[in-house]
C-alpha cells in the first residue's frame, strides 16, 4: 500500500474520533486499486440500513459487498451478515459483477458506468456470536469467488456502535 493511501485511511478513520463534531460526517475509504466506498456516517446507535456507494471499481472483477467482522491481515472478511447471498435478495450482502458466469446472470448486480454502485447494507450490532461493540466490524468489499484469494480489492470501512 502506498504511503499516501495509508495516510488517507488513517486520517479518514481518526478524524471522527479526534473531532466529535465530525463523528457523523460522511466517511470514505479507498483501496489500493483506487476504488472507493462511502457511507453517510460510521457511528450508529442501533441496527440500521446504511447506503453504501462505490466508485472507480475495476468492472472486469466482480466483488462482494457485505457487513462483516474485520479479518486478520491477508484473510477474507468473515463472518458476514447474511452469509452468502444465493438468492440475490436481502440487504446483508451483494454480488456486484458486470460479467458474471452464466449461473450468475440475474443474481449479480452489474456495475454502473465508471465502476460505480449504490446499495443499502444491513448493519447490526451482532454478527452471529460476535458483538460489534466488542470486535471490529465494517462495511467490506472483496473480490468475488471467481478471484478467490485476490486481496488487492479488499476495502474495510469500520462501523462503530455507540
Amino acid at each position: 500500500m502506498s504511503r499516501r493511501i495509508a495516510l488517507a485511511i488513517v486520517i479518514a478513520l481518526a478524524a471522527p474520533a479526534c473531532l466529535p463534531g465530525l463523528a457523523n460526517a460522511a466517511v470514505s475509504v479507498s483501496g489500493v486499486n483506487g476504488a472507493t466506498i462511502s457511507i453517510s456516517q460510521n457511528t450508529i446507535s442501533k441496527d440500521s440500513l446504511i447506503q453504501v456507494t462505490g466508485k472507480s471499481f475495476d468492472e472486469t472483477v466482480g466483488i462482494y459487498l457485505a457487513y462483516c467482522v474485520i479479518p486478520k491481515k491477508g484473510q477474507a472478511p468473515t463472518p458476514c451478515g447474511g452469509g452468502v447471498n444465493k438468492s440475490g435478495t436481502g440487504e446483508a450482502s451483494y454480488w456486484i459483477s458486470s460479467n458474471p458466469p452464466p449461473y450468475g446472470i440475474g443474481l449479480a448486480i452489474a456495475f454502473k458506468p465508471g465502476g460505480r454502485f449504490s446499495q443499502s447494507v444491513a448493519v447490526t450490532r451482532k454478527l452471529g456470536k460476535f458483538d460489534c461493540k466488542k470486535v471490529k466490524c465494517a462495511i467490506t468489499v472483496r473480490s468475488d469467488h471467481l478471484h478467490e484469494g485476490d486481496r488487492t480489492h479488499d476495502i474495510f470501512l469500520p462501523i462503530t456502535f455507540k
